[in-house]
């Protein structure tokens, strides 16, 4: 079948995902729709092929794909055999006792499995919701019981201990857990069984009904403070969002994505799900988050999403790279980051560059900076995005330096994702998260809360009833809880979460975020928290950059451990302690009165979601990290 190369049509308003994934099937067949990789001769459960049990050597099904890894150990499926992947999987799922409506739990990482599932739930008519692999129990339960799945999905013998007790739970309907990795079922139900029979006659008729006012999915928040709530999305909701962003982001067809977030996030489910399938693009999963700057390398992506940790914790690779470069290379860099710059400069203000700028800019970006980025995997680099919290204006400009511009955006769970966004098509402004995308309006009240309505605010809250629960008001306006300001230009900006503003005993208001912001933008400090409700001056609980700190530990000529204690000997040395004094000390010269930090501590251990200090999408806890620190941070308050 001859390959089309052009990007699939537009949808019509009346769309829904199975409807275009039929469509990808039939005109972009042999386009390649997801990769991942896997041991060679394995299935996707990771058994040997030739243990399947299936007859004939094209079968596709769940414990089977159809081709062998390439010389890089990857699997990669077409769109057509996603196509019948999927069919395979519904109809096994449906074997279950899974239809039209049901809730289905999913809780693995992000490989094959978790993929084709949701997509072959949405064929089937049920509503996939995935949790976050990093829940507490509490949570998991609270998400079970809210929305009264019968079906969990799972990854492994961690995740069925975990899931396992709420089949004894009276007020959790479960009743059946599919376990992904073999040997890990303990009497559960094996995933690799799910597609082993036949597909019943005329069962295809059954499939892609969905209307597009149906559930697509539940998305629960990852819940900074309180329970999560499950935020209902529908079809139109997300290929309206998908129409909109369409409108201002510039890709190739058929565009690579990375896919490393949690599917759990609102960010990877539009872009490593729902606009794969809308715009026929190509997924290639990546199972752990720490392997992606790997995975970037061989893949060179056109377009790279990520949350604001993320763009920190790659800048500070970098600059712990170009921090060991002779001094006259970095000369030769930091003139080129100038020019780039510049050249950004006059974009963001929508002017055309001198033809002298344009050219020095190519000739920079040629020789010095594209080698810079090829070594990376970002040489291909038309897209860069971030969302999800306030970003670092000092990491925006450090990539500008290498002529990447981060489209910073923003929306929430409840706005189906983008709502904002920067944009070379619409303009954009650095510091800012852009302007309104046309599926939505958007306002400030007078108390500074941003509102928002339109066609992908989302349905409501899921009861435990099964009902929605509307969250919309005055007019169909949501109240987001985040802080902000609109300019004349339309662009908007983030002050803060409102619920996070501090405020201090003298009754003035205090946007954390910014503060943070301003402290790391030396690089020695990785991640900050500003603290000072009902105080008379702000404190703060510093952390050393894991990737910089040694860099600079090793260019200023301080001898070091080079055991697991490294990051606590760096923390201690007074030389390393008197250059953070400055940047404090430099911070607070940017920040107003009430803005500064009188007096910090400086830690060694990274926070992470795994320690339980930052949600999964990397968002700070910041309850939990008081509740962690209350001692040290009590203790600066002492005279």
């Amino acid at each position: 079948m001859a390959v089309t190369t052009e990007l699939p049509a537009q949808p019509p308003a009346e769309q829904t995902l199975p409807l275009l994934l039929e469509r990808n099937a039939r005109l972009y067949a042999e386009l390649p729709a997801l990769s991942w990789q896997g041991p060679s001769g394995t299935g996707l459960d990771g058994t040997s092929r030739s243990s399947t049990g299936l007859d004939g050597p094209d079968r596709v099904g769940p414990d089977r794909v159809g081709g062998e890894p390439d010389k890089d150990g990857w699997v990669t499926l077409t769109w057509a055999q996603v196509r019948e992947h999927t069919t395979r999987l519904a109809a096994g799922y449906a074997a279950l006792g899974v239809g039209r409506g049901d809730h289905v739990l999913l809780m693995m990482a992000n490989r094959p499995e978790h993929w084709l599932s949701d997509l072959a739930l949405v064929r089937l008519g049920a509503v996939p919701v995935t949790v976050y692999g990093t829940s507490a129990p509490e949570q998991v339960t609270h998400i079970a019981r809210n929305c009264r799945a019968r079906v969990a999905v799972v990854e492994g013998a961690a995740q069925v201990a975990l899931w396992e007790p709420l089949s004894a739970d009276a007020g959790v309907p479960l009743e059946r857990i599919v376990v992904v990795e073999p040997g890990a079922e303990g009497g559960h139900f094996p995933y690799a069984a799910l597609g082993r029979e036949p597909v019943p006659e005329r069962f295809e008729k059954t499939l892609d009904a969905a209307r597009p006012e149906d559930p697509l999915t539940v998305v629960y928040t990852s819940g900074t403070t309180g329970e999560p709530k499950g935020v209902v999305l529908n079809h139109r909701h997300v290929l309206a969002n998908a129409l909109a962003l369409d409108e201002v982001v510039e890709l190739p067809p058929h565009v690579e994505h990375i896919c490393y977030l949690p599917f759990a996030h609102i960010a990877e489910r539009m872009l490593g799900i729902y606009l794969p399938v809308h715009r026929a693009s190509h997924v290639h999963l990546c199972a752990d988050p720490t392997g992606v700057a790997a995975i970037v390398r061989k893949v060179r992506p056109a377009q790279f999403f990520g949350v604001p940790r993320v763009w920190e914790k790659l800048a500070a690779a970098v600059r712990a790279v170009l921090s060991l470069l002779p001094a006259e290379q970095q000369a030769v860099i930091e003139e080129a980051a100038r020019v780039a710059r510049e050249h950004v400069g006059y974009r963001e203000r929508g002017e055309r560059p001198p033809a002298e700028l344009e050219e020095a800019y190519a000739r920079q970006r040629a020789e010095v900076l594209l080698p810079l980025l090829a070594a990376g995997g970002l040489d291909r680099i038309s897209w860069a995005a971030s969302a999800s919290a306030p970003m670092s204006i000092e990491v925006v400009r450090f990539w500008a330096g290498f002529g990447i511009v981060i489209m910073d955006a923003w929306g929430l769970t409840e706005t189906t994702g983008v709502a904002t966004t920067n944009s070379p098509r619409t303009g954009f402004r650095l510091g800012s998260v852009g302007r309104p995308v046309s599926s939505v309006e958007v306002r400030v009240a007078g108390d500074g809360e941003i509102e928002v309505r339109g066609s992908t605010v989302f349905s409501g809250y899921l009861r435990e009833d099964g009902t929605v629960g509307p969250a919309v008001h005055e007019e169909g306006w949501l109240r987001t809880g985040d802080i902000g300001r609109l300019d004349d230009d339309g662009f908007l900006w983030l002050t803060d979460r409102k619920k996070e503003m501090i405020v201090t005993s003298t009754g003035k208001n205090v946007s954390p975020a910014l503060v943070e912001n301003a402290l790391k933008e030396h690089p020695l400090i990785g991640q900050a928290l500003v603290h000072g409700d009902n105080r008379s001056y702000l404190v703060a609980l510093l952390v050393l950059d894991a990737e910089t700190a040694p860099a600079w530990a090793e260019a200023h000529g301080i001898d070091k451990d080079t055991g697991p204690g490294v990051m606590a000997s760096l923390a201690a040395h007074p030389v390393v302690r008197e250059e953070v004094d400055r940047a404090v000390t430099a911070a607070n010269a940017r920040l107003n009165r009430t803005e500064q930090v009188k007096r910090y501590r400086l830690l060694a251990e990274e926070w992470g979601p795994a320690t339980g200090e930052l949600t999964p999408s990397l968002k700070m806890k910041r309850r939990v990290i008081r509740d962690k620190y209350a001692v040290a941070l009590g203790e600066l308050y002492e005279d």
